[in-house]
């Protein structure tokens, strides 16, 4: 997997949970969550979780499904959300 890979998934999707890229290239959320930084230091790339102690405090969801990273250099208008636990509400990071 390499930084453009990820780039055109995003594009196509606008919006995927840390979850949902980890499985699509078959890599560690973690070593995805890496190449994700390198984005949005470039600020194409911004994390939004679905809310601030979702995934922690009431241990109904991982983490990784309310992590979500959208490719921002895409028009507002091709954007899809994605779908999120419905005990959680998304606040930007």
């Amino acid at each position: 997997m390499i930084l453009s890979e990820i780039k055109h998934y995003l594009m196509q999707r606008g919006q995927a949970s840390l979850t949902d890229i980890a499985l699509h290239f078959d890599t560690p959320p973690e070593a995805v969550r890496g190449m994700l930084e390198q984005w949005m230091r470039k600020g194409k790339v911004r994390r939004i979780m679905a809310t601030a102690s979702c995934g922690s405090s009431c241990s109904r969801c991982d983490l990784a499904t309310t992590e979500i990273y959208e490719w921002t250099a895409t028009e507002a208008g091709k954007r899809r959300p994605v779908s999120i636990p419905l005990q959680c509400e998304q606040k930007q990071l």
